[in-house]
């Protein structure tokens, strides 16, 4: 690649960026990581996605909305009911991939707490 390839590319890749950063806070917030695996199973309506969270109706209305406005779910009426879906399932695959990266962390940590405790037994005098 040349570089003027490179600078001319500049702005795509800008932009490609600045709709991965919006498409990635939509899943900034709990509620809305619960949502989606919560229909990773399939659809569910507002009162049993409210019920499993254990939060209130409008916060859970307020967290599908945004999910909505960001195409992650979509909406199916059927009379006073409003079911939800994920338009794409391979989502909650991804979100649940997340947690290697947590359990990485994790492994870490309790290696260094089983270090710590080996040295606190070393040097403690007896």
């Amino acid at each position: 690649m040349s570089e003027y390839e490179y600078y001319s590319d500049m702005p795509t890749r800008a932009i490609a960026a600045r709709e991965l950063a919006k498409f990635f806070g939509v899943f900034s917030h709990p509620d809305r990581l619960r949502i989606v695996e919560e229909l990773r199973d399939g659809e569910r309506d507002v009162n049993a996605l409210q019920e499993t969270l254990g939060v209130s109706h409008s916060r859970t209305s307020q967290n599908l909305a945004v999910l909505r406005s960001h195409r992650v779910v979509i909406e199916r009426r059927e009379g006073r009911h409003v079911y939800y879906r994920l338009s794409h399932p391979d989502v909650a695959d991804w979100v649940l991939d997340g947690l290697r990266f947590l359990e990485a962390d994790l492994a870490e940590v309790v290696q260094r707490r089983m270090a710590l405790e080996a040295a606190r037994q070393v040097w403690t005098p007896k």
